[in-house]
């Protein structure tokens, strides 16, 4: 299977794709930020659920995603209040848990839900930039 690009560009090179992190802890937003920037992501952050909902509704055009990360237990908007929007107004975009705290039946409801995967902290870089890929693939997928 060939690689995906999404055909924007960033800074004047080809780009993957554009990723939402969504978490409360900056060191975990710049380690995935690090980590698929890399594997060459456009990668904007959000501390919570509220900003993520901010940014990606920000101005006349709604932010143009990929795939989105968001962590669950955060202030503000949470990351099951979060994802349940994100469902909602942005259904063709993949979404991964990256979480602190993890729950096999909130997993597994998440999963059956369409969650593309549930991934524990700290995860390791190739396993992330996998499921990125993989919630990538399935982005295209739904679009043929």
């Amino acid at each position: 299977m060939s690689e995906f690009k999404s055909g924007f560009f960033v800074g004047g090179e080809s780009c993957n794709g554009r990723v939402l992190v969504v978490d409360d802890e900056p060191d975990i937003r710049k380690v995935v930020r690090m980590t698929l920037h890399k594997a060459g992501y456009d990668v904007l952050e959000a501390e919570n659920g509220e900003k993520a909902i901010e940014t990606i509704n920000y101005g006349e055009n709604r932010l143009l995603l990929d795939v989105i990360i968001c962590d669950i237990r955060m202030p503000k908007v949470n990351g099951i209040e979060a994802i349940t929007y994100f469902r909602q107004n942005y259904p063709r975009v993949p979404l991964i848990v990256l979480t602190g705290f993890p729950d096999t039946d909130m997993a597994t409801s998440l999963l059956r839900q369409g969650v593309v995967d549930y991934l524990v902290k700290p995860v390791e870089g190739e396993k992330l930039k996998a499921s990125v890929a993989r919630a990538m693939e399935q982005r295209e997928l739904a679009h043929l």
